[in-house]
């Protein structure tokens, strides 16, 4: 059974730091991108990271850009990311997800991402 799992949310004053993981049960990560996406209460899912499977390139959203880095570790099947200086505004549930096909990664095509996990809540707020 295909599974991922996030961890790592939590609540966070601004400027302060997580760092959330999504580890993969049932399958290799080898074979797939990896994206982050983040849903604000009344607003759409949008794609906030994403790293490739095929020579980990990273793209990142222009809100996230310069303070969040994704990273993957394929040996223990988790996929990480770092978030630094958070705003109020990165408040949301996350979630990551798998694609087989890299060309889905840069444009966060959610369509395209079959497998997603539950999701975990960052909150920054003071």
């Amino acid at each position: 059974q295909v599974q991922l799992v996030e961890s790592g949310g939590g609540s966070v004053q601004p400027g302060g730091s997580l760092r959330l993981s999504c580890e993969a049960f049932g399958f290799t990560l080898d074979y797939y991108s990896i994206a982050w996406f983040r849903q604000a209460p009344g607003k759409e899912r949008e794609g906030v990271s994403c790293i490739t499977t095929s020579d980990g390139s990273t793209y990142y959203a222009d809100s996230v850009k310069g303070r969040f880095t994704i990273s993957r570790d394929n040996a223990l099947k988790t996929v990480y990311l770092q978030m630094n200086s958070l705003k109020p505004e990165d408040t949301a549930v996350y979630y990551c997800a798998a694609t087989g096909d890299d060309d889905y990664c840069s444009d966060f095509v959610i369509d395209e991402y079959n497998d997603w996990g539950q999701g975990t809540q960052v909150t920054v707020s003071s």
